[in-house]
């Protein structure tokens, strides 16, 4: 009995540290030092939330450009890639139409080479970002659309370049801009 007692204790002490003490403690260290990164990293406009800088979302509005594709539907509760082998019918027939999509939309011509970005889903289906070439593609659609004259595309090409991220930790990725704060950010062009 003494030693179901002394087990019970110790399964009662580890329960607490370990399922509430640390947890609650970990929790108010991110909080207290990462304020922004601990509450998912939002932006507002307009005392409004446009999303997150860490989870892509889809634009449909030709005014805006436009994120690299999702298998999950930028659903971030099941995330994850479509899992189509590179053999896999499926995937060329998803790639064929993505890249007659992606032309037509941005009146490109069909022997222009669409970036994989805009292709292929990411790993995790929520990927907030697209390389600079993706974003070039789309720069005169944007501009025809918002009826932006020479000097304001010219500032959409400044954004392009100032927004363009280098790769993690010099070696990491790809060079990738965030498509949400390009979108932001072209809006404020007048």
């Amino acid at each position: 009995m003494k030693t179901l007692w002394m087990t019970l204790k110790f399964l009662l002490f580890f329960t607490l540290l370990t399922g509430v003490i640390y947890p609650l403690l970990i929790t108010g260290i991110g909080w207290t030092i990462f304020p922004r990164q601990s509450g998912g990293s939002l932006i507002s406009k307009k005392g409004q939330y446009a999303g997150s800088i860490l989870i892509g979302q889809e634009f449909h509005d030709k005014r805006y450009f436009f994120s690299r594709p999702s298998a999950v539907s930028y659903n971030p509760l099941p995330s994850g890639a479509s899992n189509f082998s590179v053999t896999s019918k499926e995937l060329a027939k998803l790639v064929r139409e993505r890249q007659l999509k992606f032309t037509v939309e941005n009146g490109l011509d069909s022997l222009i080479s669409v970036p994989p970005d805009m292709l292929f889903a990411s790993g995790s289906g929520l990927d907030p970002h697209i390389s600079p070439s993706s974003a070039l593609l789309q720069l005169e659609r944007v501009a025809r659309v918002r009826q932006f004259n020479k000097e304001q595309r010219q500032k959409i090409l400044v954004l392009i370049d100032s927004l363009t991220e280098s790769p993690q930790f010099i070696c990491l990725g790809e060079p990738r801009i965030n498509v949400l704060l390009l979108n932001l950010e072209t809006d404020k062009i007048q």
